[in-house]
């Protein structure tokens, strides 16, 4: 069966209302605010008011006006047993794809009246967790009954032991004891109380708590489930991407989802996660076009500036930058990904575009990670390489798991010659995430400032594992193997780059044709010079960028064995005839040898050909 096409409709906007209700009444913020976002992205002709459910002013007691039973499936509208018919999105599905679960009348109706008996307890627990006091919203929400009075309790206590560990961790700060990062004790504890699970929130909570321990097969089972009830909380598809190493176990997971590939929820935890990984493609690209369709969401703010991650990470910086100012004249004030702005304008060195930016967010909130490391940006653009990494450490004081300013730290350090701490910077970097080329990328450069091949050549190797066609750290890998006289690795990691290259590269075939040269592979190093003439001339380039690697080939027919004299005149004439610094060396070469070679393979040619002549009579 076709799986029928998507199109965002009634049900969608019920459902994002929902979500962004049923989220924040959780605390969790983030999800709130994604779900807001999307929701206030749509036309305001499919944004239809709801009417309420009870006329205001009415008598009608508390008990018939309890709310929604928030952890069902999102899309419920009135109709009767409080489920819509959703068939149609859903016709083509993996069969071993949990379904999209609705709770029993029974059940709805029990928790129903258990959450209207907790509503004042939920409304100060929800109270004090806004203002951080997390143990009074556990002791408060003891005796309640409800799913999500136990949603917030435990949540509560994952945040408090969150609070506790960090503070432990700061107490070993600067010493040897310190670890990696902050260790979270009570987590086995924690996903004891929620074990057994079926509600929709808790079996996020479960997810979380399992992939915090690197359990992450129990922690994606948990994190399906709590989807195939309640989709709309994107929270859990966060968690579920923080599960995943790489663009394979993507691709393995995508066909086990409750929802059909069509579905945006799908398209755009694939963009996330891909950005995540940092491994990005067209085919993101053409997701979010999309996503931006009419059919869909045409102008969410948070889709666009997954679209401007896309172009960044594919190095299309101008087309990055165009999708960033849509942002920016939508919502002058939005803060998320602003950074990724910032590196834009300083990889293009548009001095005057950062300096504004810079300036502009100032104004609306230092205390912003992101915001800090745009004025790091600026900073690292003028050469003050101090101050950049002042904000750059500030911006990791606000946020200890906040990777860019890691990473930028580092490459800051690494400016200014500090090997040491920028190892020590790009080391945060990897202990926060793993799974971003970037810190292993780094670190191997700072060895390799240091002269520890060995250890550069440790991390290059990992950078690559993360990004297997990212041209850059092949060539780098490749250079680490050439310091240490390993030739053939060089050779097989700069052919190795060569996949991923520009097909008119030229600087790479000159690096192999000389590894070739230095072993002696001299028919190796002939093929890889007249590549590069091949591709200079039909790009019209001058002589004297490509004179070298004619006077090389000509060489090589003429003194090696290559036996192609004509080519070898032909190369040597056009330097001859050039401004190239090998006029003399193709002068030279065609006066001591090609007039007497040509002479002998004319007469050879012809003595062939009489040969022949007499053979056929």
């Amino acid at each position: 069966m076709v799986e029928a096409p998507f199109k965002v409709d009634g049900e969608v906007v019920v459902a994002l209302r929902h979500a962004v209700r049923d989220c924040s009444e959780r605390g969790l913020a983030y999800a709130s605010k994604w779900a807001a976002e999307l929701l206030c992205s749509l036309p305001a002709s499919k944004r239809v008011p709801e009417p309420p459910a009870i006329p205001p002013f009415t008598s009608t007691p508390a008990r018939s006006r309890s709310p929604r039973p928030s952890f069902s499936f999102a899309v419920q509208t009135p109709a009767p047993a409080g489920a819509a018919d959703t068939s149609h999105y859903f016709q083509t599905r993996h069969p071993d794809a949990p379904p999209l679960q609705d709770q029993s009348p029974e059940i709805i109706q029990r928790e129903a009246e258990w959450e209207a008996q907790d509503a004042d307890h939920l409304a100060m627990a929800k109270t004090f967790m806004e203002a951080k006091e997390f143990i009074r919203a556990i002791h408060w929400l003891r005796p309640c009954r409800s799913s999500k009075a136990k949603f917030l309790r435990v949540y509560s206590q994952y945040l408090e032991s969150e609070k506790e560990a960090q503070r432990e961790w700061y107490k070993l700060e600067k010493t040897r004891e310190q670890p990696p990062e902050p260790v979270n004790t009570s987590l086995h504890q924690l996903l004891e109380l929620v074990k057994n699970a079926t509600d929709p929130w808790l079996l996020f909570l479960k997810a979380v708590f399992l992939c915090r321990l690197s359990r992450r097969e129990e922690a994606i089972e948990s994190a399906i489930l709590s989807i195939a009830q309640y989709p709309w909380n994107w929270s859990t598809w966060v968690a579920l991407g923080d599960c995943l190493c790489d663009g394979d176990e993507l691709s393995s997971l995508l066909p086990l989802l409750p929802l059909p590939a069509s579905h945006p929820l799908v398209l755009m935890f694939q963009v996330k996660t891909l950005n995540s990984l940092n491994s990005p493609s067209d085919n993101e690209l053409a997701l979010c076009d999309r996503l931006l369709s009419e059919d869909f969401f045409p102008r969410s703010m948070w889709i666009m500036a997954m679209r401007g991650n896309v172009l960044y990470y594919l190095h299309d910086f101008t087309a990055a930058e165009s999708q960033f100012r849509k942002i920016l004249a939508i919502d002058p004030y939005r803060v998320d990904d602003i950074d990724i702005l910032s590196n834009i304008l300083y990889v293009t060195e548009n001095n005057t575009a950062l300096t504004k930016l810079a300036h502009d967010y100032l104004a609306i909130d230092k205390d912003r990670p992101e915001i800090c490391c745009i004025i790091g940006n600026y900073y690292s653009l003028r050469a003050e390489h101090e101050k950049a990494v002042k904000y750059f450490r500030r911006a990791t004081q606000l946020d200890r798991t906040y990777l860019a300013a890691w990473t930028l730290m580092g490459h800051e350090y690494v400016e200014m010659k500090n090997s040491h701490a920028a190892i020590e910077a790009y080391r945060k970097a990897v202990d926060v995430n793993r799974k971003d080329y970037r810190a292993w990328y780094g670190l191997a450069q700072a060895y390799e400032l240091l002269s520890m091949h060995q250890y550069a050549l440790y991390y290059y190797q990992h950078a690559t594992a993360l990004r297997p066609y990212d041209v850059r750290i092949w060539q780098a890998q490749g250079m680490c193997y050439e310091e240490m006289g390993r030739l053939r690795e060089a050779i097989e990691c700069l052919r190795r780059a060569l996949i991923g290259a520009d097909p008119q590269e030229t600087v790479i075939h000159l690096k192999l044709a000389k590894l070739h040269d230095d072993l002696e592979e001299y028919a190796e190093a002939a093929a890889y010079h007249r590549r590069i003439v091949e591709v200079c001339r039909a790009a019209q380039k001058p002589v004297p960028e490509w004179s070298k690697s004619a006077v090389y080939v000509a060489r090589y027919h003429i003194s090696h064995g290559g036996g192609d004299l004509a080519l070898a005149r032909q190369y040597l004439e056009f330097v001859a005839a050039s401004n190239a610094e090998e006029v003399n060396q193709a002068n030279e070469l065609l006066r001591r040898h090609l007039p007497t070679s040509l002479r002998q393979q004319s007469a050879r040619a012809a003595s062939e050909g009489v040969a022949a002549a007499a053979g056929s009579a």
